[in-house]
């Protein structure tokens, strides 16, 4: 599988020419021959809490322009946006995955808002994790601040081979986002592939880039720069399977219980 990576810069709530640029990196990822093109978090508008702005109803413009992308170039896409109920006053930070023909195949409403900034307030929290087949590989898809939660990753990492995360993730914490996306590759046995953004949003915080793609062992496939660019390589998902059958540490996996925290005479350690 070829998977491009884009590491966007978007212009600040600005759908119109964020959509039109996409478009843009999306027939390069065609005539690259990739299958799969993954934005980032909120890439049409950038990370921001204006709900009535930056949150379009129900399946709207940006939704409809990735799925007709999709459909017109014969390409699955990954990407984030905001997603609110008619006349409601909160919104969804969400990632809507397309396959070829164009197709919603998944949803998912990040778990974790970002309550540091204040994004509880404006955004609902999903409940839900989710599974989907890319050209019948089996993949989840996660949002930025998630990726501080392995919990969620481990839920789903037998299900699959693939784990997108998509962030709007700062230049100040971008050890942590390099770190974290490798702890979830080696503990998930599974790919990672994690797409940032670049440059600097209507509130100045400054975006570092840094894509990655790590394979199941934690090695780095693939790793951006600091400006806006397109990232492709090559993965093959079998390869998790392989190494996970060489190494079967999933099997070892099992819930956690107060015993293993306190111990087993639930005397304090």
């Amino acid at each position: 599988m070829k998977v491009a990576l884009v590491q966007f810069n978007g212009i600040w709530e600005s759908v119109e020419p964020n959509l039109e640029r996409a478009e843009g990196f999306v027939k390069r990822a065609a005539e690259e021959r990739c299958d799969l093109v993954v934005f980032p978090e909120m890439f049409a508008t950038g990370f921001s809490m204006n709900v009535p702005v930056v949150a379009e109803e129900g399946f709207g413009r940006t939704a409809a322009a990735l799925s007709k992308m999709a459909k017109t170039y014969t390409v699955n896409i990954i990407a984030g946006l905001a997603m609110r109920a008619p006349g409601a006053g909160q919104a969804r930070n969400m990632a809507l995955v397309c396959n070829r023909e164009g197709l919603p195949v998944a949803t998912y409403t990040k778990i974790h808002p970002f309550s540091f900034a204040g994004e509880d307030r404006h955004f609902i929290a999903g409940i839900d994790t989710v599974t989907f087949d890319l050209d019948a590989m089996p993949a989840s898809v996660f949002i930025c601040y998630d990726l501080r939660f392995p919990e969620v990753f481990r839920s789903v990492a037998r299900d699959v081979q693939a784990i997108v995360v998509i962030a709007n993730w700062p230049e100040s914490r971008k050890a942590h986002w390099e770190a974290l996306l490798r702890a979830r590759a080696i503990e998930n046995q599974c790919f990672i592939i994690g797409v940032n953004r670049t440059g600097s949003d209507g509130n100045g915080i400054i975006y570092p880039g840094a894509s990655h793609i790590f394979d199941p062992l934690g090695n780095d496939i693939c790793c951006g720069s600091g400006t806006e660019e397109f990232i492709t390589a090559e993965l093959d998902p079998r390869e998790a399977d392989r190494v996970r059958a060489e190494f079967p540490f999933l099997k070892d996996m099992k819930p956690l219980s107060l015993d293993l925290v306190e111990g087993s005479s639930g005397e304090e350690r």
